[in-house]
């Protein structure tokens, strides 16, 4: 088959050879995968979810099956910015990845660290913050749903780091284009959207919630909907500001949906879970579509009407 032309601008001067990148907390980092397909075919790799310091995350159950997708209260458990630079990195390098550091914090003080450690690591391609986080210094309100919290975080990393800076929007701000404007104003190159929703679910017999934390983050083909229109609210407001969809995807279709809608790439996730190669069955099928349509995947991207 004709290799056809894939290649995106995700902004900050970051260019992506194909816009099928794997989502946060549901790829490890990468290395797991050794085996199971050659992560450099892919655009990009987004971490784990990467704090300051080691975390275990929470206790078990974490994970719970719905009818149309999965939720997960994890607990952003991981090994911390600095093992991940000292043993992951050099590894990811060797496979010639393209990596999306994805970090998070509970302070500005804190992201702006995460920002230093990396900034420079040879083999770091961007940064996606995590702002779906409570912040400690203003009452516990998540930096995410609030477009000033969110604005400070941005620009404390931008003045950090040389990084392409991606902001991972929640999709329970009342606003997400006002969110995603502060963003831009404050030196984001991109948005990802969306995070995970809360949700919660109960053993209708015994009335056991399933998660030992009571709710986590649903995600799967249940929140695509809600993630295909918050990418095109934001794309259409602020076209000048990259979108990477997130949500649901789990075929190439879903991804093609989601690049017509205004997203420059997306981000397999929840899919991971059932098919291991999942991210290269979609690329494979892009690739197919692109052939067949005489198209490429940048003149896909915010052609729904």
């Amino acid at each position: 088959m004709a290799r056809p032309d894939l290649e995106v601008d995700v902004g900050g001067g970051l260019r992506l050879a194909n816009p099928v990148l794997t989502a946060s907390g549901t790829f490890g980092y990468g290395l797991e995968h050794d085996g199971i397909g050659d992560v450099a075919e892919l655009g990009g790799i987004c971490s784990k979810g990467l704090s300051l310091a080691p975390r275990e995350g929470n206790p078990p159950e974490r994970i719970a099956e719905t009818a149309a997708g999965m939720l997960n209260a994890i607990g952003l458990a991981n090994v911390g910015v600095d093992a991940f630079v000292r043993e992951k990195v050099p590894a990811l390098r060797e496979r010639r990845a393209t990596v999306i550091a994805n970090v998070f914090a509970t302070s500005v003080e804190d992201f702006r660290e995460l920002a230093r450690r990396l900034d420079g690591v040879e083999g770091v391609h961007a940064l996606e913050l995590n702002v779906s986080c409570p912040n400690v210094a203003h009452g516990g309100l998540e930096f995410g749903v609030d477009p000033k919290a969110c604005g400070a975080v941005t620009r404390a990393v931008r003045d950090t780091t040389r990084l392409p800076i991606w902001v991972k929007l929640s999709p329970e701000a009342s606003d997400s284009v006002a969110v995603a404007r502060a963003c831009l104003d404050n030196g984001a190159d991109a948005v990802s959207a969306i995070n995970t929703i809360r949700g919660m679910s109960v053993d209708a017999r015994t009335g056991r919630i399933r998660l030992a934390n009571r709710t986590g983050g649903l995600s799967g083909p249940a929140i695509k909907p809600i993630a295909l229109r918050i990418v095109w609210e934001v794309h259409r407001k602020l076209p000048e500001l990259p979108v990477i969809g997130i949500g649901g995807i789990s075929t190439v279709e879903d991804a093609i949906e989601m690049l017509r809608v205004g997203a420059r790439a997306v981000q397999v996730g929840t899919a991971s879970f059932v098919d291991p190669r999942a991210a290269w069955n979609v690329l494979d099928g892009l690739r197919a579509f692109c052939v067949a349509q005489r198209t490429t995947a940048r003149e896909l991207v915010g052609t729904a009407w």
